[in-house]
């Protein structure tokens, strides 16, 4: 590996923690060993490690960008994620506010019940 990929793993890790990023690794195949060296390297160990943006603000953005695109499979693991990155329910109330004026309520609806139920799961208070 390289050292961008070293530092992508150690920004993953902190942000989605051990237990998910040991799964993922687990399952982790010839067919998208590559992909999964491609988002370690340019999603966290270039943009998610940078000093432009607190990992707080990072996961504000992701959570926002991810509901106004409607990719909503991967806010599940991004609201786990605030657990260690910082933003709270609040900050991801107000992001998704944001989604829906700008990308729409349908998405920013659909973001918002994902999220109170992953807080749910997580016992966290929404």
């Amino acid at each position: 590996m390289n050292e961008r990929h070293d530092r992508g793993m150690q920004v993953r890790r902190q942000v989605l923690g051990d237990a998910h990023v040991d799964r993922a690794e687990a399952q982790k195949s010839d067919f998208d060993a590559d992909f999964q060296s491609l988002i370690t390297e340019a999603a966290w160990g270039t943009v998610w490690a940078s000093d432009g943006l607190s990992t707080r603000e990072r996961s504000m953005l992701t959570i926002a960008l991810l509901a106004a695109l409607g990719n909503f499979d991967e806010i599940p693991m991004h609201i786990r994620a605030t657990a260690r990155t910082g933003a709270t329910a609040q900050d991801v109330a107000e992001a998704l506010q944001h989604v829906a004026i700008y990308a729409g309520v349908p998405r920013a609806n659909h973001a918002l019940k994902l999220a109170k139920a992953t807080y749910a799961e997580m016992g966290s208070e929404t």
